[in-house]
């Protein structure tokens, strides 16, 4: 695809994006369960855009050059450090995301400690940007058990995995599968014990749970205030409610976090010092975050949180009295995860139903042991929606019962049989089609055959057959 010969109209160019979004997930509104965090707040939404706008073209590269995002970085850093148990020792880095965030934690441990063969050790509910981070940085992921009634992370299995070669062990809080937090005190206890580090992956939860604890729920403790955690992250594009992009990770002190950093001096050009991944990254997203956590404010985070919290509570309530699902867990955070309850029934055709009517739900597909589930991430714009989402998830739930055209048994078989690491990537290829995943046409309405099928795979064939379907996506556009 070629550039247009003369540029074309800024209302074209706009109408153009507009109609590029046709398709997309309603990002406000509240019908989107997953991927979106939605205040209900218009107001705030305009100014995190104007914000961001306003300093897209400022460059947070060199700190020096731009004191402005110097001084808005130190600013949020500081109020998410208060935030969560921090003192005048703690330290942190702005980043684009969770998965950024985690990886610089990562990076920290790895560095820090100065191992041969190092390891970290994660509960199998931790988040998969974890092995991410082992695998950029060459760690050794070894992953333990979790509780599977209460699906937090097993403190007996914790202490088992631990060698010589550990440098971090990982608690969530929360979990994003199920929004449980992690025994973090007993797992910190640990680390402190041996002399490793523990992160705490406060990423989802982390913004949320201390107003949830001002409005008399039950959190556990979980933040830099727990003797032997040494660094957490927490998105303020989650539950903050700002732009994305905006995430911090924080450090013990100054000394946990200079291994993090990057400087090399062996080139010809200037000596690059990086506090992040990213080297040249935009100013928009501090900015954005700044500014609506300024407009927000105590307060108004806290009747947010009050909100999300009773939308949260009447959806596990009205969930666990549907017939034939069940509530996963004892969820502290505003993620509810919701499995059958009765022999036969799909969750995965629960969720096309649910699409069906103009929901967007997430399906998560079991692992060891632990049960196929509905994923709903609940935002205070959640709250009004609560009853309307419960009806609607009876009727599904109903229709599914009687539902057919599910993945063929046999072809459910042959895939739990096939051994990935034997299959060249041309005949992957090939299993795209019979997986329903056919290429330039996106994915089909209904999902529940095509999330059977993966969910029958071995782990590493679903891995290599999605990173196929991803490479398929990602192809340049072609004029015609």
């Amino acid at each position: 695809m070629s550039l247009p010969t003369t540029g074309l109209p800024r209302e074209q160019v706009l109408a153009t994006l507009q109609e590029y979004r046709a398709g997309d997930l309603a990002a406000r509104g509240g019908r989107t369960f997953a991927y979106v965090y939605d205040a209900g707040r218009p107001d705030v939404d305009e100014l995190a855009h104007e914000a961001y706008a306003s300093f897209l073209d400022v460059n947070g590269l060199d700190p020096t050059v731009f004191p402005s995002l110097l001084r808005l970085e130190n600013e949020v850093v500081g109020i998410t450090a208060r935030h969560l148990g921090g003192d005048d020792q703690t330290v942190g880095s702005f980043t684009s995301g969770g998965t950024e965030s985690i990886l610089l934690a990562v990076k920290a441990a790895r560095d820090g400690a100065r191992v041969d063969s190092p390891e970290i050790v994660l509960p199998v509910t931790a988040h998969a940007a974890f092995q991410k981070a082992a695998h950029y940085f060459g760690l050794t992921p070894v992953l333990v058990d979790v509780d599977p009634k209460t699906f937090r992370a097993d403190v007996d299995a914790v202490r088992a995995a631990i060698t010589e070669r550990t440098v971090l062990l990982v608690a969530s809080a929360a979990s994003y599968a199920h929004g449980v937090v992690d025994p973090v005190e007993e797992i910190a206890a640990l680390a402190l014990e041996r002399g490793i580090r523990c992160h705490v992956d406060g990423c989802i939860g982390g913004w949320l749970l201390p107003y949830f604890r001002r409005l008399g729920a039950d959190v556990p403790a979980f933040d830099l205030s727990v003797p032997g955690v040494t660094s957490l992250s927490v998105d303020l594009h989650k539950y903050a409610y700002a732009a994305k992009g905006a995430s911090v990770v924080l450090f013990k002190d100054q000394a946990m976090r200079r291994p993090s950093y990057y400087a090399c001096a062996d080139w010809t050009g200037y000596t690059m010092v990086n506090a992040t991944v990213q080297s040249t990254k935009s100013g928009g997203p501090v900015a954005g975050a700044w500014s609506v956590l300024q407009a927000v404010g105590d307060e108004g985070y806290l009747e947010l949180a009050r909100q999300t919290l009773s939308a949260t509570r009447r959806l596990v309530e009205g969930a666990g009295r549907i017939p034939g699902l069940r509530v996963l867990g004892e969820p502290e955070m505003a993620l509810v995860a919701l499995a059958a309850d009765e022999p036969g029934l799909d969750v995965f055709a629960v969720c096309d139903e649910m699409a069906a009517l103009g929901w967007y739900v997430q399906a998560q597909l079991s692992y060891r042991g632990l049960p196929a589930s509905i994923h709903l991430t609940v935002t205070a714009s959640s709250d009004a929606l609560v009853d309307e989402l419960l009806a609607d998830l009876a009727t599904c739930v109903q229709v599914a019962r009687t539902s057919s055209g599910g993945a063929d048994p046999a072809m459910l078989a042959a895939v739990a049989e096939l051994d990935p690491e034997a299959l060249p990537d041309n005949v992957l290829g090939t299993l795209l089609p019979l997986a329903g995943l056919e290429p330039g046409a996106g994915l089909p309405a209904r999902m529940a055959p095509i999330n059977a099928l993966m969910e029958a795979m071995p782990p590493r064939l679903r891995e290599r057959l999605l990173v196929e379907f991803l490479g398929m996506l990602f192809t340049p556009a072609r004029e015609g």
